[in-house]
This record gives C-alpha cells, sequence and structure tokens, in this order.
C-alpha cells in the first residue's frame, strides 16, 4: 500500500509532505529538459499501471513502485512523472487523494531520488567504459531535440540481432539495477512507515505489517529492475540516456 488515503495522516504530517514535494517538483522541473519529456512519460505510463495491479498480502496489499528504475533512468525528472501518474490515480481512480498527494509523491520521489544519487553515477561509469562505437554515434551539443529518438531507430535498424556490451558490463548493470529497485522499495517502506507513525501511535501496528510486506516486494522489483537495466544496456544502451554521458554531464 504506497497509495495513503485521504483522512488518515495528521495534519503536520500532510503540510509537510506538501512542502516537501512542491520543494522538489519546484527544482525538478527547472532541471527538465525537452528531450527527457518521451522517456518520463513512458516511465510515467507504467508506473500509472503497475500500480493499479495489487495483490493482497495480509492486512495490506502490494504493487509494483517502480520508482527505483525511474529514479535510475531520469534522475530528476522521475519527480514530476511520479507526481503526474500519482494525480491521475487520485482523480480518475481514487488512489490515494488530493490531500494526502504531496505525502505520497515524497514516500516515493525522495526513493527514486536518492537512487538516481547513489546509483546513476556508477551506471554512467558501466556506460562510460563501453566502446563509442557501442553508444549509437556520437552527439553534438546542438542536436535538436529530436536527434534522442532518431539515434534509437537508426541503432536499432543497423544492429538487428546483435548484443552490446561485454557479459561482465551486463552484469554490472544487472548489479546496479538490483540495487536500485530494492534500494527504492525499502526507501519507500521506511517513509510510508514513518508517515503512518508521525500521524499516532495507534498507526503502529498498520506501519511494522506494511514494512514487512515490503521485504518480498523488495526482492522481486530488485530482481525485475536488473533485469530491465541489463536488458537495455544489451539491446540499445542508447535508453540509458548515454547522451548524458558522451556530453560529460
Amino acid at each position: 500500500m504506497a497509495h495513503i488515503p485521504d483522512g488518515v495522516l495528521s495534519a503536520p504530517v500532510l503540510v509537510t509532505g506538501t512542502l516537501v514535494s512542491t520543494g522538489l517538483l519546484a527544482i525538478a522541473l527547472r532541471q527538465l529538459r525537452e528531450a527527457e519529456l518521451p522517456q518520463a512519460a513512458v516511465l510515467a505510463a507504467a508506473f500509472f499501471v503497475s500500480s493499479l495491479i495489487s495483490v493482497p498480502l495480509g492486512p495490506s496489499s502490494v504493487h509494483l513502485l517502480l520508482n527505483g528504475l525511474m529514479g535510475l533512468l531520469l534522475g530528476w525528472a522521475a519527480l514530476p512523472a511520479i507526481f503526474v501518474a500519482l494525480l491521475l490515480q487520485a482523480v480518475f481512480f481514487g488512489f490515494g487523494g488530493l490531500l494526502v498527494l504531496g505525502v505520497n509523491t515524497m514516500n516515493l520521489a525522495l526513493p527514486a531520488l536518492v537512487v538516481a544519487l547513489l546509483l546513476r553515477p556508477a551506471l554512467r561509469r558501466v556506460l562510460s567504459s563501453m566502446p563509442s562505437a557501442d553508444l549509437g554515434g556520437s552527439a553534438d551539443d546542438g542536436a535538436s531535440p529530436c536527434s534522442f529518438e532518431s539515434e534509437v531507430v537508426s541503432g536499432a535498424g543497423s544492429e538487428v540481432g546483435s548484443e552490446i556490451g561485454s557479459p561482465r558490463q551486463r552484469h554490472q548493470a544487472f548489479v546496479i539495477g538490483l540495487g536500485a529497485g530494492m534500494l527504492g522499495v525499502v526507501l519507500t517502506a521506511v517513509m510510508l512507515s514513518g508517515s503512518l507513525l508521525a500521524s499516532g501511535e495507534p498507526f503502529g501496528p498498520a506501519a511494522r505489517v506494511i514494512a514487512i510486506t515490503f521485504v518480498p516486494l523488495a526482492l522481486i522489483e530488485g530482481l525485475l529492475t536488473g533485469i530491465v537495466v541489463a536488458f537495455l544496456l544489451r539491446v540499445e544502451p542508447a535508453l540509458l540516456r548515454l547522451d548524458e554521458v558522451r556530453r560529460g554531464s
């Protein structure tokens, strides 16, 4: 249960979540680039759909979060992507609520940001160690916003059936993805439980149950994220935002 409904949390927790999420979104929107929008939209849609599929587990339920994957691939752009998906879920399906939207965004987006800060440099080092031919060509600083998409299409057409990167690099990518998926879930569980505990002692048992149910989810999401990252590096590393690697940013 990553979506806390309205009427559960105390006013100080709601205010804190709103202020934190607003500040983070302001920073993220200032850094958002037009070239990042297509990838952010795809991952936001994946997050939107996966969050709608819940599996009952004891008194709670769990669903894929994908915030570790979003943080690893998008960086700061993961914050507005998560916010938009949560807003649409609250409006159209009643998941969570509008008053608690700031807290739900904070609980999912902050872990994504931590994953980006801790693990994106490691993934960038793996990508930087790959031959330039595997990166899909060179990127000019003055390239148009569509150059990323055209690069992907041309790279895919010329390398059909080929594998990119060494087995060691793919293993490193898998381990980084595994860590990103597990870290995103664990941090979300900690923040979710903390939000409930800060709202009153009666929520203590529910917070502990939720924390326990997130353990198998962390393992599942870690494996899924690791497989996705290793697969992308093997077939189309441009989708891992190699434009940032080539420009040295």
